[in-house]
């Protein structure tokens, strides 16, 4: 069998571009909160002690941009004036407009050239499922989700030597398709200015890296471990590299293992299918997999703009299905409502939901709709 090595990474909530990720879905919760059918794509920008929200809205819903920027900040940990970017003191620039005429006239089922709601943009959306996982999920990715998940509840939890940037990485040594072992780990996390290298490292080894890693049985002394490589990691968040939203969608997917067609999620409605169309691709895959029908499987499904429903359906599983994979593509049209309305509604995608599903990725975690297999 082939050998081979594969790497991916995560960033906690702290990272910039997710700090933006998150006042981005905090807004567009805040809308669908109060009106389902607002029409939502908020991008974020955030600096040292600036955040601009821009964008496309339109709704209902009452709005104070300022104080969901601020709770988010807050929430996520940033609440140090000296540091350059806290919540109590930000400066917050409001730039939203309205949703183009034009677009809403072929989303809209009322004003559609077909009768029905069209999709939101053009584009193709990927879905990948694998069983080298229980969660169906591609396993350096969520190894490194659960890293910096730890390193979260550790530092919420009371340990003062974190602080909320960091990120991490996991590169897995494969026989043919089954992980053999963990060959090399990287955690980059900022930290208070008084700890030193070497305690922080030993923090992180002991009660990060060794309790979520060592669980797999393919982490050990042959694994390389590199912590704070720079050797200091104080400055983080903003200050240290401006963030923006949509700029971790390969963090928010599957870590580079599957295809990814470019679309992020974080700020846009289920109307926008390179939201709800890369969930449904997920839970069409996962569905496959999860019925026995392969055990790897990657969905592409594409759209045109006001259309309302796809123009190609593919299914892909690298050659472990037990059916020809025509027969599946069958399969899944038939028993998937593929077109953008049939997508919201299967999935119930009009709810304020979408901050608490972002972090550590959109996949492979509980409590959403995307990722309940269909029985097939």
């Amino acid at each position: 069998m082939k050998s081979s090595v594969f790497t991916s990474e995560s960033v906690s909530e702290g990272h910039p571009d997710k700090v933006c990720d998150q006042i981005s879905d905090a807004i567009l919760d805040a809308c669908l909160a109060q009106d389902q059918e607002s029409r939502v794509a908020c991008e974020v920008l955030a600096t040292t002690a600036c955040v601009i929200v821009a964008g496309e809205i339109t709704t209902t819903a009452r709005l104070d941009i300022e104080a969901i920027v601020r709770e988010v900040v807050k929430d996520v940990g940033y609440d140090r004036s000296e540091e350059g970017f806290a919540y109590q003191d930000l400066a917050v620039v409001n730039l939203i407009t309205t949703q183009s005429p034009d677009i809403c006239l072929g989303v809209s089922a009322q004003t559609s050239r077909w009768g029905q709601q069209g999709a939101g943009d053009q584009g193709m959306m990927f879905g990948y499922a694998c069983t080298e996982t229980p969660s169906l999920m591609p396993a350096p990715i969520m190894w490194a989700h659960q890293l910096l998940r730890r390193a979260s509840a550790l530092r919420k939890s009371g340990v003062v030597m974190l602080r909320p940037d960091a990120k991490s990485q996991v590169t897995v040594r494969y026989e043919g398709e089954q992980p053999v072992h963990i060959d090399a780990v990287v955690i980059s996390h900022q930290h208070e200015e008084e700890v030193g290298h070497d305690e922080l490292e030993e923090f992180l080894r002991s009660q990060v890296i060794a309790p979520v890693l060592g669980e797999t049985g393919l982490y050990d002394e042959h694994t390389t471990v590199y912590i704070n490589p720079t050797g200091r990691f104080v400055i983080g968040g903003p200050v240290g590299d401006t963030g923006l939203t949509g700029r971790k969608i390969i963090v928010d997917t599957y870590g580079g293992m599957g295809r990814h067609g470019g679309g992020a999620f974080s700020g846009k409605d289920p109307s926008k299918v390179d939201r709800s169309s890369a969930y449904m691709a997920r839970h069409v895959a996962k569905s496959l997999v999860s019925a026995g029908l392969c055990t790897r499987c990657e969905v592409q499904l594409s759209y045109a703009i006001g259309v309302p429903f796809p123009i190609s359906v593919r299914v892909d599983t690298f050659g472990t299905a037990r059916e020809d994979e025509k027969v599946l593509e069958r399969l899944v049209t038939d028993s998937f409502d593929l077109s953008p309305a049939g997508i919201i509604d299967e999935l119930d995608l009009r709810r304020p939901i979408y901050r608490s599903s972002m972090n550590y990725g959109h996949f492979g975690r509980d409590g959403v709709s995307w990722e309940a297999a269909k029985p097939l």
